[in-house]
């Protein structure tokens, strides 16, 4: 008898599991639909032929065959087996060190987690996690500024959160690492593969010292759309998004608009005006989307404000529910 996907997501961990080997990443209907049902009723509409909520019969056609057209379910249970055996860890929402912060993105967050390392760095409070992000063909004034803030930064006990390509965010990573510090790089492929091939050498260091995450599988490689679809990880992890340099067209600046739509606070180092590399950071803070920073005492006082910000929220969100339930509970008079 051939395996089902329902077969394989007996519980919500298998399913989310399952669900992050078949389905596209960042995709708001399969996210709406897994907060309304659940992961393991999911895979039973995937594999049925019925009406699937929120969606007409056309679309969930469409769906069901793109869950389905990835591989077959006899593979996959063959891969969860041996990603157990490499000891890969997933985490998902609920589980003691998930990052509650990435709740904040709604249908758009992600299904799992594959993780290498210290996955108790995602548990830290948010305000303690910093993103670096910016250019791959960075200059000599964009790494001597993004050593200076990751440098500062890890000594100051927080977390840097980067990607790991060329450019800034190596810079950034290697930065932190040589301090003592932590770093989470956020990978666009699985946590199996070194990519650019060149850092093999400093993602070991980062799984021995920080912590390697992907909401993609194992051996998976990254494309163009995956690292769009990282900049909103990336963005939601921190409670800062710090753009170091960036030219008009760097993929940072997609991290910096994810944190803009999140109500994270987002920063900018200025470049010289002639410089094509410091262009996009340079508009970011033209355009008001980015706080002026000039070094790390700037970084951190706005991580700082946020951490007050975010405190006030929680409070302003635990009222809200208060009164909410107040409203749901029966008046005793008219029972």
């Amino acid at each position: 008898m051939m395996t089902s996907l329902s077969s394989l997501g007996h519980d919500e961990r298998s399913a989310r599991t399952v669900l992050s080997l078949v389905a596209a990443p960042n995709d708001p209907s399969t996210g709406r639909l897994l907060g309304r049902v659940g992961a393991v009723e999911l895979l039973r509409l995937a594999d049925a032929d019925g009406a699937v909520p929120g969606l007409d019969q056309i679309a969930a056609a469409v769906w069901r065959e793109r869950l389905h057209a990835v591989s077959s379910a006899d593979t996959l249970a063959t891969q969860m087996a041996t990603f157990e055996r490499q000891g890969l860890r997933v985490l998902i929402p609920g589980e003691k060190d998930w990052p509650v912060a990435l709740n904040d993105l709604g249908a758009r967050t992600p299904y799992a987690l594959w993780t290498r390392g210290e996955t108790a760095l995602l548990a830290k409070p948010l305000a303690d996690r910093i993103t670096l992000t910016g250019a791959r063909a960075s200059t000599a004034y964009g790494d001597h500024m993004a050593i200076e803030l990751a440098s500062d930064l890890a000594l100051s006990g927080r977390v840097v959160v980067a990607g790991g390509a060329f450019g800034i965010e190596a810079v950034a990573h290697q930065s932190a690492l040589a301090t003592g510090g932590r770093t989470i790089a956020v990978l666009a492929g699985g946590v199996d593969r070194a990519y650019p091939a060149g850092h093999a050498d400093l993602f070991a260091r980062i799984e021995q010292q920080g912590l390697l995450v992907s909401e993609v599988a194992p051996g998976v490689t990254p494309t163009r759309q995956r690292f769009l679809d990282r900049g909103r990880i990336m963005a939601a992890l921190s409670s800062t998004t710090v753009i170091v340099e960036a030219g008009a067209r760097s993929g940072s600046l997609r991290v910096a608009n994810e944190a803009v739509k999140l109500g994270r606070a987002v920063g900018a180092v200025p470049g010289p005006v002639t410089s094509a590399a410091s262009y996009g950071s340079n508009i970011l803070i033209q355009d008001r989307r980015a706080r002026l920073l000039t070094g790390s005492e700037d970084v951190l006082r706005l991580a700082d404000e946020d951490k007050s910000n975010d405190h006030n929220a929680e409070l302003s969100r635990a009222f809200r529910i208060a009164a909410a339930c107040d409203r749901r509970t029966p008046d005793s008079r008219g029972l």
